[in-house]
Order: structure tokens, then C-alpha cells, then sequence
């Protein structure tokens, strides 16, 4: 371990050891030699699999599960200052940073480090970036944000050349990086619960560029509005990538196949490099797979294992995921939580040979639904049949500023078909009730809304 601040710890404890991401850093920290524990509020596979590999994880926040051989606590942003465990780490006056420092720092132990942020596709592009990365044999470690298949996880141990993360901007989270190559796919209103408004989102960003090393590389898009801010006073280089403009990378010859997938030549520079074939529907993903494309060829990686590490990536879980067919209804689950992912989930499907489409959407956060009701409410034109749900909570209480049902109405007033059903067993029902062979059910969202299309498969 190069970083001097984790040099003086041995013993470190995770507080929220189950998340996604968490998980994924206590795993690279007992790989490098830490003695790791931690907890979280329940049991889950993430849970599961840190115990195999020997890490303590306790279930429930208890003062007590702060022993004194504890030197570093890791918390979440999810984690509040009354938390029984971050109190019992202060009183011990064991140093506590939060789950952006410690990734921040596993960072510099790497010399070839990517960063890959933006409002939508950071999961998707982290995963084809890993892919490519993966092909080449270059033995990355990764952190992503979802599972991917290649893996079987959402971690890599690997070696210490490569390391790939995916960049959150929530709570300024991402500006505790530095990487050699930083993305930037895009900046929209989001996560305005902390960020208020979208001026402060694109100062956030501009920060981030700033944060890259001044002998790497930015990846961006060049259909993000006022671009030269973004890329005022950085100390690296940077290259566009786009689909229309004058971009330094480009798709031409666009074929969009029968089942939604996409193959395209990449264009750098006015220069042909070759032509891929994606197996991920989506004009969004052609996007990420030029960045992911301009990322890896920005790291030397030969241009032959860029193409088939794109051919050779799936998706990651919940994303555009084929989770079955039953009686010649094809179910896909996705993770899109934002008007902007919705209508790339629903532009994507509708390039797939299929009779009427029925999404079922679960809105995520209170907060969220709120700020964009008015996008939510025009999101849904490529969906025959929508069904809303009840708005998944999160991190937040339902403190009765807004319910599903009036975003099902006012869905309805855009003289679209939308319905609010509510519980998962009432759509369940009303989807055995009407979906017929031919058909695509699409469940979206990022809490559980999985499990109506599992369940709909199952019964």
C-alpha cells in the first residue's frame, strides 16, 4: 500500500460493509493484507461472500462491534451522524473517512487509473472499459457499481497496474479521485436533494476534470451543453466523443440489427480504426462504447483487443437485462431511475421486433420524483402500457409530498395509457392479465421492481 494514510492502519471496519460498492473496497483492502471487519442492517449475498473470504460482518449497528483493535472506520454517505458505530469510533477517537476517501486513496497505489463519471451509463461503461481491459490481459482491478458477468461480481482483484472505478458524483463523492484518465458522459439534473440545482451539478463536474492528472487524458461528450466550462483551467488533455459534431470520436455506419443490437465504424480523428459489433441494444451504448473505446486506446491497448473486449461484454446485471421469456413474452429489467435513462430503455426496446410494450415503473426516492415530476411525466412515449408503482424510498420517509398516483395521472394526461396498481402482486396480476405472446414487459427502476418481472416468469 503506497498511500502514507492507510500505511498506519491494519485493522478497519466498514459501516455498511453490504453495500455494492463497500463490499467491493473491504474486499481489494483484505486482498492488500488489512484485517477487515464491518457490519450491516442485514444478511445478503454481498454479506455472504465477504465471510468466505474471511472478513467478519456483523448484522445490526451496535456500539459494541467498535472494539478497541479497530484503527479505521469506513462509513457510507447513507451513514448519519447519530449512527451508534461512527459515535462509539469518535468517543474511542478512531479516525473515521467516508467510503469516497478510502477509494480515493486505493487509487494512487495504481499507475494506470480510470475514473468514469456522468449523470447516466457510468455502471455500463465501467463494465466495457473492465471488459476490454480483461481481454487484453491486463489484469485490472475494478470497482463497479453493478455485476458483471465476466466477473461474477462487482469486484476484480487484480494487479496494480490497472485499477477501473466508477465515479459517483453524489455528495461530491468523486472529487476525492485523481485519476490518469478521467469520463465524463454526460451532466443532467440529478441527486438535487444534495446539489439544489444543475449549476452547482456542472461546477461539481468541472471540479472532477480538474482533478485529473495533468500528464492524462478527459473522455467526454461533446453533446453536453456549454462544454468549454467544463474544460476551462484543466491541466490535462481532453478529446470529445459524440455521435453528431465535430467530435474527436465518432460512429459512422450505424446498422441496427433485428434484435436491437448495434454494430458502427469508430471514426478517431477522420481516421477509420475498425468496426463494432455491440451485443448491448441502444444508440446511448454506441456512446459508452466509444468512450470505453477512447479510454483504452488513450492506454495504448491495441486496437484489435479493444474491438472484441466490446464484442466479448454482455451488459451488467440490470441493465437492459433479459431476465426470461414466458409464453413468447420476453421480460427485461432495467436499472433507469432517471427520465433520461427511461426513454434510452424505452428508444432501445422499441428497436426490438415485438408487439405492444408494458413498462412497469418504480419511482426511486421521494425527493427525485418530486424535483422531476415533469420530466417523469413525458418520459414514457416509446411504452404502450404504463404501470406505476409506489415510489421506492430508499435512504428517505414518505413525508406525503408526492405519491405515484399522481405521477400515474399526469403520465395519463400526456394521453398516454398509464395506470397506478401500486403493490407488486396487483401488477403481477394485471400483467398475467393482459400481456400476451409477442409482447415485451419491461420492469425500471433502481429499487426492487426486479421482482415483479421474476415473479411474472415464475408463477
Amino acid at each position: 500500500m503506497k498511500n502514507n494514510f492507510l500505511k498506519k492502519y491494519q485493522s478497519v471496519y466498514f459501516i455498511g460493509i453490504g453495500g455494492i460498492s463497500m463490499s467491493g473496497l473491504a474486499e481489494i483492502l483484505k486482498s492488500k493484507g488489512f484485517n477487515v471487519s464491518g457490519t450491516d442492517m442485514k444478511e445478503s449475498a454481498e454479506t455472504e461472500h465477504l465471510r468466505r473470504i474471511g472478513i467478519t460482518v456483523n448484522i445490526g449497528h451496535r456500539a459494541e462491534n467498535i472494539t478497541d483493535d479497530i484503527q479505521l472506520v469506513i462509513y457510507t454517505a447513507a451513514i448519519k451522524q447519530d449512527n451508534p458505530e461512527l459515535i462509539a469510533a469518535k468517543h474511542k477517537n478512531i479516525p473515521a473517512i467516508d467510503r469516497a476517501h478510502l477509494l480515493g486513496m486505493i487509487m494512487e497505489d495504481y499507475a494506470y487509473s480510470v475514473a468514469v463519471a456522468g449523470t447516466h451509463g457510468k455502471t455500463t461503461t465501467t463494465g466495457m472499459v473492465s471488459d476490454i481491459l480483461l481481454f487484453a490481459e491486463t489484469n485490472p482491478t475494478i470497482t463497479v457499481g453493478g455485476i458483471l458477468p465476466t466477473i461474477h461480481s462487482n469486484t476484480n482483484i487484480g494487479g496494480e497496474d490497472y485499477f477501473v472505478a466508477e465515479a459517483c458524483e453524489y455528495f461530491d463523492s468523486f472529487l476525492q479521485f485523481h485519476p490518469l484518465v478521467g469520463v465524463i458522459l454526460n451532466i443532467e439534473a440529478d441527486h438535487l436533494d444534495y446539489f439544489k440545482n444543475l449549476e452547482n451539478i456542472r461546477a461539481s463536474f468541472h471540479k472532477f476534470a480538474q482533478n485529473i492528472s495533468s500528464e492524462g487524458t478527459l473522455i467526454l461528450n461533446n453533446s453536453i451543453p456549454k462544454l468549454e466550462e467544463i474544460t476551462s483551467n484543466i491541466a490535462c488533455r481532453y478529446e470529445t466523443v459524440g455521435l453528431e459534431g465535430n467530435a474527436n470520436w465518432k460512429a459512422q455506419n450505424i446498422t441496427h440489427e433485428p434484435d436491437g443490437k448495434n454494430s458502427f465504424n469508430v471514426i478517431y480523428n477522420g481516421n477509420c480504426l475498425g468496426r463494432v459489433h455491440l451485443n448491448i441494444p441502444g444508440d446511448h451504448n454506441i456512446t459508452n462504447a466509444l468512450s470505453a473505446f477512447a479510454v483504452c486506446y488513450t492506454l495504448s491497448l491495441p486496437t484489435k483487443c479493444i474491438i472484441e473486449g466490446l464484442e466479448q461484454f454482455h451488459g451488467t446485471e440490470r441493465r437492459f437485462q433479459k431476465k426470461g421469456e414466458k409464453n413468447g413474452i420476453i421480460v427485461i429489467d432495467d436499472y433507469a431511475h432517471h427520465p433520461t435513462e427511461i426513454k434510452a430503455t424505452l428508444s432501445a426496446a422499441k428497436k426490438i421486433h415485438h408487439n405492444t410494450t408494458y413498462c412497469v415503473f418504480q419511482p426511486h426516492t421521494y425527493s427525485r420524483t418530486k424535483a422531476l415530476f415533469d420530466s417523469f411525466a413525458t418520459a414514457f412515449t416509446d411504452a404502450d402500457v404504463i404501470i406505476i408503482a409506489d415510489i421506492y424510498a430508499a435512504r428517505e420517509k414518505d413525508t406525503g409530498i408526492i405519491h405515484s398516483k399522481q405521477l400515474a395521472e399526469e403520465i395519463a394526461r400526456h394521453n398516454q395509457n398509464a395506470i397506478y396498481c401500486g403493490d407488486f402482486e396487483q401488477i403481477t396480476n394485471y400483467l398475467k392479465e393482459h400481456c400476451q405472446s409477442g409482447d415485451l414487459l419491461l420492469t425500471v427502476g433502481a429499487g426492487d421492481v426486479y421482482r415483479i418481472g421474476e415473479a411474472f416468469l415464475n408463477e
